[in-house]
């Protein structure tokens, strides 16, 4: 068990007393839906896939059954479910759905575009942009979506074999603060992790100091990493 720099504790971070294990876990947005086009805060509420967002999402499950995933968790909404059933279909895996790996909760910017929420809501838009932490629309903050999805992520984590891969299906605020969470970052800097693209994901490899972002808003599968550095 180990604090992170909000002063919250994050269980089963990745740091072990056998040191590296190989691990990895594939943190997957899900495709596009009509509210994405429409760049209108889609939150909670529970939107389908385009035509197009089904697309995405076979395309990349081909592309991330190669990687032979162990497991895969899911976001109960319709648009990372349908998601996660590609990548099922492809690997004949179960999908485990939790609630808790939902988008944030945006209270009154649901529903309403980008402009409309510059428009009506300007001021605190700008405050939760300087990295305050704000209940936008009067709902969540961002460190309690990662109080509620991280722990997630880390249990089933932790049931991987060494070596093993999870996928995890959720949505761009959900992972950006799950990823946050689970490199130690102070949640004023959760915001330089920058966004993730429909479709597109990001890889934590467990290291011998815990967990490291390896790939960010990947579309194509990630590389071994061949330098000084590894």
């Amino acid at each position: 068990m180990s604090a992170t720099n909000d002063g919250t504790t994050a269980t089963g971070s990745g740091k072990t007393g056998n040191g590296k294990t190989g691990r990895k876990i594939v943190l997957w947005r899900h495709g596009q839906t009509s509210w994405n086009l429409e760049r209108r805060f889609q939150g909670s509420t529970d939107i389908e896939l385009t035509e197009a967002g089904v697309a995405q999402a076979r395309r990349a499950a081909r592309l991330l059954a190669s990687l032979k995933p162990d497991a895969i968790v899911a976001s109960d909404l319709m648009r990372a479910s349908a998601t996660a059933a590609e990548l099922a279909a492809v690997t004949g895996l179960a999908v485990t759905h939790d609630e808790a790996l939902r988008e944030t909760y945006a209270g009154e910017w649901q529903g309403l575009t980008h402009d409309e929420i510059l428009d009506k809501y300007g001021d605190q838009y700008a405050a939760w942009k300087r990295g305050e932490a704000v209940r936008r629309g009067g709902g969540e903050l961002e460190t309690e979506v990662a109080d509620r999805a991280a722990p997630v992520v880390l249990e089933h984590a932790d049931r991987l074999p060494p070596g093993g891969t999870l996928v995890v299906v959720s949505h761009g605020g959900t992972i950006r603060t799950t990823i946050g969470r689970l490199l130690g970052l102070e949640s004023y800097y959760w915001e330089g992790l920058g966004g993730l693209s429909n479709c597109c994901w990001s890889v934590l490899g467990e290291g011998a100091r815990g967990w490291r972002l390896m790939e960010h808003n990947a579309g194509t599968l990630p590389e071994p990493v061949l330098g000084d550095d590894d």
